[in-house]
């Protein structure tokens, strides 16, 4: 699921080198730094930014996959219906399932 940086996010993965208190490190093979350095330079970002920055938006994603949210009873009771209910059948949908697909079709 792609995710949108918000304003707040964009502000904490730009801060400047002033406002990064905490250092921390980490051991790669040469062929691992050498790909995340060819992928940092591709987005014209340092190392360092480029790790930072790839970390945070899977340390956020991680948490949103553990993201709770409240309803009222009712509302809940709502939910559930609704999750109980068979699907709807979708006719444009239907058609594109029943249609062969590039990844269905063996290589000959």
């Amino acid at each position: 699921m792609p995710h949108v940086r918000t304003e707040c996010e964009r502000c904490d993965m730009l801060a400047t080198k002033e406002n990064r208190e905490t250092r921390f490190s980490i051991r790669a093979t040469a062929r691992q730094k050498e790909m995340i350095s060819r992928a940092a330079a591709r987005r014209r970002q340092s190392i360092s930014e480029f790790v930072l920055e790839n970390s945070l938006e899977a340390a956020k994603a991680l948490e949103m996959d553990n993201a709770n949210f409240v309803l009222r009873a009712d509302d809940y009771d709502a939910f559930l219906a609704a999750l109980d209910e068979p699907p709807r059948s979708i006719p444009a949908l239907r058609k594109l399932l029943a249609e062969p697909h590039t990844v269905d079709v063996p290589n000959t």
